[in-house]
């Protein structure tokens, strides 16, 4: 089988065809996919219309064991798998702001792996952040000052009594919590495949630097947030029904676009499980 792969952006995405995930794939194939995932960061893998939920988990099983959402019901035989679902008369879609998936964990997870199932006619796109390279950005005095940093995050402005995940979406079964734990990672992250450094805090999960107070931990966090979703650090994903595309949630954020009122859309995820940031 012949693939293609096509940059999606100067900073991170790429396109691969001629993959048959339903069919799976042999070592070669694979090692061709995860050394684009590597190089970067979402990869779109087009045409993927018939895969079914062992298939997709088969896939994400090629990089690691699998996720179980801690506040979100998986699918009722899948529970690995999250049926991502906005319904037309939802205002509110998951994942409708900058984050990092599972940043809130102790482990938080490796990558995400997205199927798209059924899309609006128009809008929809996902926005992808290359934390990396917003590191690279940074003057070497901020870098000096951010080494030795850790972030508290927690699940608990999104999955709390008061969250907006767990409040406003009836289309998914998601449950909230009275108290949210909290986890510290440093806010300069290494990857453990390529040792590149990238920013690791997010606007959804991060809540302030560890040892700071949130008033005095807001101005550079807001700083860092601004700083890392600047347009040249991003990629777009327009998505076809069928498509699944997977990004690395070590060294990215993403941003699912809300803008097709009125219409339904249907994506069903895979996350694998990551290791602890250093």
């Amino acid at each position: 089988m012949s693939l293609e792969i096509i940059p999606l952006s100067g900073t991170l995405g790429a396109e691969i065809f001629g993959l048959d995930l339903q069919s799976g794939l042999s070592n070669a194939e694979f090692d061709r996919v995860h050394q684009a995932f590597l190089d970067h960061k979402v990869i779109v893998m087009r045409g993927q219309k018939s895969l079914q939920p062992e298939q997709h988990k088969a896939f994400a099983r090629r990089f690691g064991t699998l996720n179980i959402h801690p506040y979100v019901k998986g699918m009722k035989d899948h529970p690995e798998l999250l049926e991502i679902v906005k319904e037309k008369e939802d205002k509110v879609n998951f994942g409708g702001g900058w984050h990092t998936d599972m940043s809130f964990e102790e482990t938080p997870a490796l990558g995400s792996i997205l199927h798209a199932i059924e899309m609006p006619p128009y809008g929809g796109d996902t926005l992808f952040a290359d934390q990396q390279a917003a590191y690279d950005a940074l003057s070497t005095g901020l870098k000096e000052t951010l080494a030795g940093l850790k972030a508290v995050h927690s699940a608990s402005r999104e999955y709390g009594v008061h969250g907006t995940s767990a409040m406003s979406r009836k289309s998914m079964d998601t449950s909230m919590v009275e108290t949210a734990p909290e986890y510290e990672h440093p806010v300069v992250r290494t990857h453990p495949e390529t040792g590149r450094k990238g920013l690791y805090v997010n606007p959804a999960f991060t809540l302030r630097f560890s040892g700071w107070s949130t008033r005095d931990s807001k101005p550079l966090l807001d700083y860092l947030f601004h700083h890392s979703r600047e347009e040249r650090l991003t990629c777009r994903v327009r998505w076809q029904a069928g498509d699944v595309t997977m990004w690395d949630n070590r060294c990215t954020w993403h941003y699912a676009l809300n803008d097709y009122p009125g219409h339904r859309r249907h994506m069903r995820r895979a996350t694998v499980n990551g290791d602890k940031p250093f």
